[in-house]
């Protein structure tokens, strides 16, 4: 076989893995749907964070960290300077 032949078949071999590798991490892509089961626990650790929060007479605010949510008690005049800016 010609050399540009198998330079030809190394080629594809290499785009080809390329193609089927999985996506590398985006943190700006969307995320997928979340289940009613992943929905109501996170309402409920909410409503749990306020309940903290409230006795601490502060504001619970919510963040994401590595795919997960975190909730922090802040001072009720600086909860609109803990939201996060997206």
């Amino acid at each position: 076989m010609p050399r540009f032949v198998h330079s030809g078949v190394a080629l594809l071999l290499l785009t080809g893995g390329c193609a089927t590798a999985p996506p590398a991490d985006n943190p700006s892509a969307p995320r997928p749907p979340r289940s009613d089961a992943e929905q109501k626990i996170e309402a409920r650790q909410l409503e749990q964070a306020q309940a903290k929060c409230t006795q601490e007479g502060k504001t619970a605010v919510a963040s994401r960290v590595e795919n997960s949510t975190v909730y922090n008690c802040v001072a009720a005049g600086d909860a609109a300077a803990e939201t996060p800016k997206h």
